[in-house]
């Protein structure tokens, strides 16, 4: 009996292996290159003619056609919104009192560039070690450790002080 028991289970792991394989019959999900791609081909939208033939759009070299497919637009306007909003660019009419606060005490001219200069000149004082160098890794996180907030205890300091905080993750196992 213990010798069925071991034959059926060799008999097991032997199928379980072979449907592993990658012998190009079964479960082949590499593509081939027989055939176009089929998720590379996108429909255009229907032609239609304006009752007025002055109303086409100026052509555009290298630009987008009207009949062009745009899936996010569609998608927008399938689910009620406005497609114009996507090519919207600046400050919506919403945001213009939240901006104006914001920049209420001043605005540095080009400070991405500014914090930016100044982060790498601080991660170069810190040094790199050999290692990092040759494997090229970020030492960002090790660089700021000692400047990072640890909020699992502010979290708590927060709640015992009687303020309302949003629910957050379990702290992680130490």
């Amino acid at each position: 009996m213990r010798l069925i028991n071991l034959g059926f289970g060799c008999l097991a792991a032997v199928a379980l292996l072979a449907g592993c394989s990658n012998d190009g019959k079964l479960n082949n999900l590499a593509g081939s290159s027989e055939g176009p791609d089929e998720f590379a081909i996108l429909p255009t939208k229907a032609l239609s003619l304006p009752a007025d033939l002055n109303q086409l759009p100026a052509p555009t070299p290298g630009g987008s056609n009207i009949t062009d497919p745009t899936p996010l637009a569609d998608a927008v306007a399938t689910l009620g919104g406005n497609p114009a909003q996507l090519s919207a660019r600046g400050v919506g009419a919403g945001d213009g009192g939240l901006i104006s606060y914001a920049g209420r005490g001043g605005v540095t001219p080009g400070i991405r560039q500014v914090t930016a200069t100044e982060d790498a000149e601080f991660r170069s004082r810190r040094g790199r070690r050999l290692l990092e160098n040759i494997a090229k890794t970020n030492v960002y996180n090790r660089a700021y450790r000692g400047q990072t907030l640890d909020p699992w205890p502010t979290l708590e300091q927060y709640r015992r002080a009687g303020a309302q905080v949003p629910s957050a993750p379990p702290a992680p196992l130490k």
